[in-house]
Order: structure tokens, then C-alpha cells, then sequence
């Protein structure tokens, strides 16, 4: 099973998640994501634990998901 990510559509919307959800106790990191046909070059937030509700927390926040993903690498 790979890291579980919130597919972001810039690197200031990762670094924003990323802020938003330490403030709220998650521990959140910036990741680059692999280029695909879906997402062209983008970033991802990568949410160890309770990526659901960290997905809710950054779309009440006016955060726009294009999606996510696993990507390989640490668990």
C-alpha cells in the first residue's frame, strides 16, 4: 500500500494545505507527483493519518482537490 495524497493543483496550494492542516494537529507533507495524462505536473499532500477528514477540513477552506492517489515510497 502506497502514501495516500490530496492531489493539489499548484505548490502554493500544497504549501497552504500543508500549514492549514499542521494548525489543525495533522502532520501534512509537500510531495511532487509523478506527471500523468490526469493531473499534468502537480503536487500532493500527503496525509499519514486521517486523510479523510483532511480532505474535508482543506475543501471547507476553499482548497480545490483535483483528486487522489497512492503513490509509492514510505507507507
Amino acid at each position: 500500500m502506497g502514501k495516500p495524497l490530496l492531489v493539489v493543483s499548484s505548490v502554493t496550494y500544497a504549501m497552504k494545505s500543508r500549514d492549514l492542516l499542521s494548525a489543525r494537529g495533522f502532520r501534512a507533507y509537500v510531495e511532487r507527483i509523478p506527471r500523468t495524462r490526469e493531473t499534468g505536473c502537480g503536487y500532493g499532500v500527503y496525509v499519514p493519518q486521517g486523510a479523510d477528514e483532511a480532505e474535508r477540513i482543506l475543501k471547507e477552506n476553499g482548497v480545490r482537490i483535483l483528486g487522489r492517489m497512492e503513490q509509492e515510497g514510505r507507507p
